[in-house]
């Protein structure tokens, strides 16, 4: 073999390890991040930041119409059509993102904390408060979300935050009962008795090796409930216990848009599809975060 033979083939060789290499990262990375992931995680940024900066997605106005422009089909100067009032649909549902996650927020924190903490009561306390809390939580199951939901806005008033409050309210029973079962668990693991037998107190016990150990598997059932209560703030918008009029939320705009379906499909249609994409993209997302928890 002569020498440019000998090059032309070590110069093949790397070319096709180097293209071997490159397949192998790309199918790491399909791996790591699915396309269907990956898609998920896009519309939750997307989504995200609608919320923080919505006039860089649009420079129309959520509330205030355009003479001229009522019930517009959906074109190249208003993407998703105007409203019976003119308003321009892309910027209302733009603008209304920072209201659906705030309020999803909002709910998945208040359940996570006033649950959490009735958990770790009960599984740690014991005895009658444990069954004290328990017995509240079994009332707070047996009751319908929506029907609580709807109890608990006729007591506090209309708008987002406390529609937030509502859901979050209805959501304290699954934590504090998964954050009950952790506790317990955990309790009667070897290392607890251990740290007990070797002279730490029962606060000392609780804060360094019970709460560590417990609380992961409640971090990722507040994941899962993100796109729950994205979708049950939207149904209080749509049924009117949300923000009022002419805020842009995700359920009132659906809501607005129903007296309209047979002669301005786009109205119902747009946000609706919006609602459905983040709550699949927010599911997908937290159960592969779950999974990853140890």
């Amino acid at each position: 073999m002569t020498s440019f033979d000998t090059i032309h083939s070590e110069a093949g060789a790397d070319r096709h390890a180097k293209r071997s290499s490159a397949r192998d990262r790309l199918d790491r990375l399909q791996r790591r991040l699915p396309p269907g992931r990956a898609l998920s995680w896009l519309i939750l940024t997307v989504v995200f930041f609608w919320a923080v900066a919505p006039a860089i997605f649009t420079t129309y106005n959520p509330v205030e119409g355009i003479g001229g422009a009522q019930l517009k089909r959906p074109d190249a100067a208003h993407l998703l059509g105007t409203d019976a009032l003119g308003r321009d649909l892309y910027a209302r549902i733009v603008y209304g993102a920072v209201h659906s996650l705030t309020g999803a927020f909002v709910a998945v924190a208040l359940g996570l904390v006033v649950g959490t903490a009735f958990g770790v009561v009960a599984g740690s306390v014991g005895r009658r408060l444990d069954d004290a809390i328990m017995r509240l939580v079994d009332v707070l199951l047996s009751i319908p979300p929506l029907l609580l939901s709807l109890s608990i806005i006729i007591l506090l008033g209309f708008g987002t935050v406390n529609a937030a409050i509502a859901v979050g309210v209805t959501s304290v029973a699954g934590f504090a009962r998964l954050a009950r079962s952790e506790v317990v668990r955990v309790r009667r693991s070897d290392y607890v008795e251990a740290a007990f037998g070797s002279g730490g107190t029962f606060w000392a016990v609780l804060w360094r090796h019970v709460l560590p150990n417990s609380l992961t598997s409640v971090i990722a059932f507040a994941a899962l409930q993100f796109g729950s209560a994205v979708l049950q703030i939207s149904t209080l918008g749509f049924l009117g216990y949300g923000a009022p009029p002419p805020t842009p939320e995700w359920g009132l705009l659906i809501a607005e848009g129903r007296n309209y379906i047979s002669t301005a499909w786009w109205l119902t249609t747009a946000p609706g599809i919006v609602v459905v994409l983040v709550v699949l993209a927010a599911n997908r997302v937290s159960q592969s975060f779950a999974k990853v928890i140890p």
